[in-house]
Order: C-alpha cells, then sequence, then structure tokens
C-alpha cells in the first residue's frame, strides 16, 4: 500500500496561521476530503481533486478518505482550526476503528492547527491565563443533559470556558441557556468574550459582561467562539479597543501574584 492519509488543520481562517508543516501535506496531497467551505478556503491545483461534502457527515467524509488511502492516494483530509479539538481527527479514527481491517495498514498522521479559542484568547489578551477547559454546545452527537452536566461542572469548578459551537438555526436557544446557567455560578460583571471569525477580514471580538452576553445570545452565530471568565479573569481598560482580558496564573487575590516565583 502506497497511500497515506494526513489529517491537517487549517486554523481559524488566515493563511499566515497555517503551520509549515500542514502547508507540506497540503502540497504533497493528491485528493483534498473536507467540509466545502474550508476546502474553498485552498487553490485549485492541477492533478489535486477536491471532495467536498456537508459538514453532518464527517465519519462517512472520513470513509471515503481511507478508502482514497487504501487506493493508493496521498489523501489530506482538512479541519478548520485543529483536527483534534471537536474536528476530523477523531472522525477518521472512529472510521479507521469500524472498518476493514487493511485500513489498519494506511499510514495515518495528524498536522496540528490553530484552534479557535487559541486565536480568540491571542485577539484579546491572555483570558486563558489560568485554567480553563472546552465544551461544545452541539447536542448532535450528544444530548444536552450531558451538555449542561458538564458545563454545570465546570462553572462549579471555576474554570475559564471556551464555548464552541455556540449557536445555529437549528440550535437558537442553546447558548442563551448554556449563558443563564453561567449566571447561576458567576457574578453579572464576569466577562464573556464573544470572538467571530478571528483570523478572517470580517473578524470582531466583543468584551461583554456575564448580563450583557445573556442578553446577546441570539446574535452569536457558528462562527463565533464564547468564552466566560473565571472568578479571577481581570479586564485592563485601554483607549481605542476593547479591554484586554487577563486571568491571572495564580489563585491569589493580587493582581501582582502571578509576577512572583518561577515564570
Amino acid at each position: 500500500m502506497t497511500g497515506a492519509l494526513t489529517i491537517v488543520g487549517l486554523g481559524p481562517g488566515t493563511p499566515d496561521w497555517i503551520t509549515p508543516a500542514a502547508q507540506a501535506a497540503l502540497d504533497a496531497a493528491t485528493d483534498l476530503v473536507g467540509y466545502g467551505p474550508y476546502l474553498e478556503r485552498l487553490p485549485e491545483r492541477e492533478g489535486r481533486v477536491k471532495h467536498a461534502s456537508d459538514n453532518r457527515v464527517e465519519v462517512e467524509r472520513a470513509a471515503h478518505a481511507l478508502r482514497l488511502a487504501a487506493e493508493g492516494r496521498k489523501v489530506a483530509v482538512v479541519s478548520g482550526g485543529d483536527p483534534g479539538v471537536f474536528a476530523m481527527a477523531a472522525a477518521v479514527f472512529e472510521a479507521l476503528e469500524a472498518g476493514p481491517a487493511e485500513w489498519h495498514a494506511i499510514p495515518i498522521s495528524v498536522e496540528p492547527g490553530i484552534t479557535a479559542m487559541l486565536a480568540a484568547a491571542a485577539r484579546a489578551g491572555a483570558p486563558l491565563g489560568g485554567d480553563f477547559c472546552a465544551i461544545s454546545l452541539s447536542d448532535n452527537l450528544k444530548p444536552w443533559e450531558v451538555v449542561t452536566a458538564r458545563l454545570a461542572a465546570a462553572l462549579a469548578a471555576d474554570f475559564v470556558i471556551c464555548l464552541y459551537n455556540p449557536i445555529s438555526k437549528a440550535r437558537p436557544w442553546q447558548l442563551g441557556e448554556a449563558l443563564e446557567l453561567a449566571a447561576k455560578h458567576r457574578e453579572a460583571d464576569t466577562p464573556v468574550l464573544f470572538a467571530r471569525a478571528i483570523g478572517r477580514p470580517d473578524e470582531s471580538l466583543r468584551v461583554l459582561t456575564l448580563g450583557e452576553a445573556t442578553a446577546a445570545a441570539g446574535t452569536a452565530d457558528m462562527a463565533t467562539l464564547v468564552m466566560i471568565g473565571a472568578s479571577s479573569t481581570r479586564l485592563i481598560a485601554r483607549e481605542g479597543g476593547e479591554s484586554y482580558v487577563y486571568t491571572p496564573r495564580s489563585v491569589a487575590k493580587s493582581p501582582c501574584a502571578t509576577s512572583q516565583g518561577r515564570t
């Protein structure tokens, strides 16, 4: 078998955030497999075939990529952001486990990308400076009761919480419910980020209070990363833009605690 499969993270938007290793995998591919809008970000090239599909057929897409690789093709499965974060890497291995034994001989590698929460955090300052977690609000693959149970546990543990897949046309209410749950654990002035399309020409970053964010839940979409601050998350006002947002590395109350001890 001479085929191979690489799962590639394209980052959140700008080509500047595609790693050299990910770009090399794209350049070496004979076939690109992915969700249509992600494939549209990549230029056409003679001899390289694009296989586009809808956003709700991840395992089927992965199985198609594995079949191509089994036929001897050099396949790149593309994801936005990082392929291992709520994305195609898990789908590929799920399809591999369920597929024929001969697929196990296919060389498979994963090239990481910048995931949305890291891009959003970089734009805002350092909101992920302390402990944090990521939760997908989509209930396509898990019950909503599981989502809310995990969210409640993360809120009780006082993590900064990054919410992926916050809202869609089919799920217009879930972000509002999640933020209402957050309000039971966090103060109303807790910083919340609405980071939309970071790294793309239409990007926007809003720094809201939790109270404002709950009222504004309907303005988010699937391109929005929502980040709920911890009780220690702080704002630094600045002229000409949104406040800097950061979470101290220390749990001490002093805002200067992180300058003490090792770095």
